[in-house]
């Protein structure tokens, strides 16, 4: 059996986005990476969150859990609301038609929601 999740994250805050991080580094340390399937979906204001000049001590994690298969999806539609070309993201980021229908469609495949 695969863990499913979506974890989702809206508004531009770090603290929140931290949070999420680290669930998600638990969630791991318990269910290995290849028996689960695991999503961040960043759409509003998260969006500046993964921007390389703001992600900042969070880095590492971010890379360390995409390397366990963690996969970052960001709101193409968010993006270019905030003005944010995709050179500007961290590497390793998914883009996404839409956050909303993204949560939708991971839901309706059995993914288990989660907001920090």
């Amino acid at each position: 059996m695969q863990t499913k999740v979506v974890m989702h994250l809206d508004w531009d805050q770090m603290d929140f986005l931290k949070m999420g991080l680290e669930n998600i580094r638990n969630l791991l340390k318990e269910v290995p990476p290849e028996q689960s399937a695991v999503r961040f979906v960043l759409n509003g204001k998260a969006v500046l969150l993964f921007r390389k000049d703001r992600i900042g001590e969070h880095l590492e994690l971010v890379k360390e859990l995409s390397g366990q298969g963690v996969k970052f999806c960001l709101c193409r539609n968010a993006l270019a609301k905030n003005g944010i070309d995709h050179a500007d993201l961290v590497d390793g980021c998914e883009i996404i038609p839409a956050g909303i229908l993204e949560l939708i469609r991971l839901q309706e495949a059995g993914y288990a929601y989660i907001k920090p």
